[in-house]
C-alpha cells in the first residue's frame, strides 16, 4: 500500500499568522495549542497535516505503549517507572511524529482510556486499555469541527494538553502516562462557536479568510494542480525548504528553555493584557511562552518587544472578543493599535541599538587611528 503524500507545509500560500501559530506550538507544545477559525477551503486541515509531516522523528522507550521520552524519567508512564524500579533496562528507538485525527463522535473513555475494574477486583491485576491520548503523546492531535465535539471531551483534552499528563482513576486504582502533544482545533464559525470558557483554554487562536490578492490566488491554483498531477515530484521540489524549516524547529526546541526575559518584558505583557481588561492570567503566560518560542525560532536566547507583539497577535484576539468588548469590534481595533505601537517601539529600539553599535564602532576606529 502506497503511503499518502502530504501537501508540503512550506508550499502553503499566505495565511502567515496560522502558519506562525502552528510553528510556535511545534517549537514548544507547552504553549497549549491553537484554534484555527475560518471558512471552508482555507487550508486549515492541510496545514495541520503538513506540520506533523514536517516534525522530526522522536526518540522513545522501545516497546512502550505511550512513547515515553527516555531522557525525561519524571514524565514516564506507570509501566516504564515500574520497569525501571525493577532494574530493567529501557532500550530506545525512534519513530515518526504521530498525527492523530480525533473523530467528533469520540467519547471520554475513547479519549483517555479505560481501567478494567473487574479484572482488578477478581485477579488483583491492573489492566489499562490506552485511549487516543496514548497514541498522541509527543505528536499532533487534530480536531476538525472542534465546536461540534462534546464540551466535556474538549475540557479533558485541554486539561491533558496543559498538564502534559493523562491520569485515569477508577475505584482507588490509578494509571498515568505522558500526554504532551500539539493540539490543533479547526472550525467554521458559521456552524456555531465554542463556549467562551473553552475558547479561552486554547492558548492561541487565528481567524483566517480566503485570500483576495489575485497573484496569491493564482499561486494557490497552480500549486494545487501541480500537486494533484504529480504529488511525489511536487513534494521533492519543496523538500529542501521542508528540511530547512524542520531543522530550524529542531534547533529552536533545543534552546527554548534557555530563552531569557527581563522584568521590563513582563511589565510590557502585563500592561498589554491589563489595558485590554483581559480576564484571568492565562493570556499573560501564553504570551510569554509564545514570545520565548518566537525568539528560539529566530535563533535568539532573549525575547524582545517585537516577540511579545507577535505573540499577542495570536494570544489575545479571541480573549478580547470574549471579554468586555464583545458587543463591538472596538476591542479588536484597540488591541491591533496597541500591538502596532509595540512593534513600532521595538523597531525604534532596534534602530537605536544599531546606531549605538555604529557609533561605538566609529569611536573604536578613531582611537585605533
Amino acid at each position: 500500500m502506497n503511503q499518502r503524500v502530504i501537501f508540503p507545509f512550506t508550499a502553503i500560500v499566505g495565511q502567515e499568522r496560522m502558519l506562525r501559530a502552528l510553528v510556535l506550538n511545534a517549537v514548544d507544545p507547552r504553549i497549549g495549542g491553537v484554534l484555527i477559525r475560518g471558512e471552508r477551503g482555507t487550508a486549515k486541515s492541510t496545514a495541520a497535516r503538513a506540520l506533523a509531516e514536517l516534525l522530526p522523528p522522536v526518540e522513545v522507550v522501545k516497546d512502550c505503549r505511550f512513547g515515553c521520552d527516555p531522557h525525561s524519567p519524571i514524565s514516564w508512564c506507570t509501566e516504564c517507572r515500574e520497569r525501571a524500579r525493577d532494574g530493567a533496562q529501557l532500550p530506545t528507538t525512534t519513530r515518526p511524529t504521530p498525527f492523530i485525527n480525533l473523530p467528533v463522535s469520540a467519547t471520554e473513555d475513547r479519549v483517555v482510556g479505560t481501567l478494567d475494574i473487574e479484572k482488578a477486583i477478581q485477579k488483583g491485576e491492573r489492566h489499562f486499555e490506552p485511549g487516543i491520548l496514548a497514541s498522541t503523546n509527543r505528536g499532533l492531535l487534530y480536531i476538525d469541527e472542534v465546536n461540534l465535539l462534546d464540551d466535556h471531551v474538549v475540557d479533558v483534552l485541554l486539561d491533558s494538553a496543559a498538564m502534559g499528563m493523562n491520569i485515569v482513576e477508577r475505584e482507588g486504582i490509578s494509571f498515568a502516562h505522558p500526554a504532551r502533544f500539539i493540539l490543533v482545533g479547526t472550525m467554521n464559525p458559521e456552524e456555531g462557536d465554542l463556549r467562551p470558557q473553552l475558547l479561552d483554554r486554547f492558548a492561541l487562536s487565528v481567524e483566517i479568510r480566503g485570500i483576495l490578492d489575485t497573484r496569491q490566488r493564482v499561486s494557490i491554483m497552480e500549486r494545487n494542480i501541480s500537486f494533484e498531477s504529480d504529488p511525489l515530484a511536487f513534494r521533492l521540489y519543496w523538500l529542501p525548504k521542508e528540511k530547512e524549516l524542520s531543522e530550524r524547529i529542531e534547533k529552536a526546541r533545543r534552546i527554548v528553555d534557555k530563552v531569557t526575559y527581563t522584568s521590563r518584558d513582563l511589565l510590557i505583557i502585563a500592561d498589554l493584557t491589563s489595558s485590554m481588561e483581559v480576564d484571568g492570567h492565562r493570556a499573560d503566560l501564553v504570551i510569554l511562552k509564545a514570545a520565548r518560542a518566537q525568539a528560539a525560532f529566530d535563533g535568539r536566547e532573549a525575547i524582545s518587544p517585537h516577540d511579545i507583539a507577535l505573540a499577542a497577535e495570536l494570544a489575545l484576539p479571541h480573549r478580547v472578543k470574549a471579554g468586555p468588548f464583545r458587543q463591538s469590534q472596538m476591542g479588536i481595533q484597540a488591541l491591533e493599535a496597541q500591538i502596532e505601537q509595540l512593534k513600532g517601539q521595538a523597531s525604534l529600539g532596534d534602530e537605536e541599538k544599531q546606531e549605538d553599535s555604529e557609533q561605538k564602532s566609529d569611536s573604536a576606529k578613531k582611537k585605533a587611528q
